[in-house]
């Protein structure tokens, strides 16, 4: 059982770590927010989307999704898409004048922190793909033990994310730094996008 947790740590740490469009809108929201408290409608909302994913992955949706080959190129077209607007709206947005005006509108940081973390195509193919495959090797409480691990990591880091974006936010009151992680993250969506684009075409 404490092979299987740690597994699971060190899998979704190698998952989660990577610059995406969630993790840079929760970094955002937290270096933008003028209080912690008001970025956690995003923080909660990305880790309850992401339990989601990890439940579906474990109980088997991703034996469904790898089974049919229309599906994930399907799943890798829109991504391709989805990923380089994405890149787009992050490399445009200025966050010297966002910072000023950060979303305040609890239901608007939900439903966009929804859209960032359910219709990423990339993030749901390393979940089912990634996440579910590796939970096959247990059974029982192994696999209890395995999927908690990959959900507590998950909470964890978004809260820490914010975290460090609240605390970068203080700092940065021109919004130059933060300029510069989103045209990284930017290139690295992109990436991403032309990973996915090459598997669809």
């Amino acid at each position: 059982m404490i092979s299987a947790f740690l597994h699971g740590i060190i899998l979704s740490f190698g998952l989660i770590l990577p610059l995406g469009v969630q993790n840079v809108f929760v970094f955002n929201q937290g270096a933008r927010q003028r209080s912690y408290f008001k970025a956690l409608p995003v923080v909660l909302t990305a880790a309850v989307c992401d339990t989601l994913l990890i439940v579906a992955a474990v109980a088997g949706v991703s034996l469904i999704v790898l089974t049919f080959a229309w599906l994930q190129t399907a799943l890798y077209g829109f991504g391709f898409i989805f990923l380089i607007y994405m890149g787009w709206v992050i490399w445009t947005s200025k966050p010297s004048k966002l910072a000023a005006q950060p979303i305040n509108d609890s239901r608007k940081q939900i439903l966009f922190a929804v859209s960032v973390s359910l219709m990423n195509p990339h993030a749901i193919l390393d979940t089912l793909g990634i996440i579910g495959t590796n939970s096959l090797a247990y059974v029982g409480g192994d696999k209890w033990a395995f999927t908690l691990s990959v959900i507590l990591v998950s909470w964890l880091w978004f809260f820490s994310l914010a975290y460090a974006g609240r605390l970068v936010g203080k700092r940065d009151t021109t919004g130059i730094f933060i300029a510069k992680i989103n045209k990284v993250s930017a290139c690295m969506i992109w990436g991403v996008a032309i990973y996915m684009g090459l598997h669809f075409f």
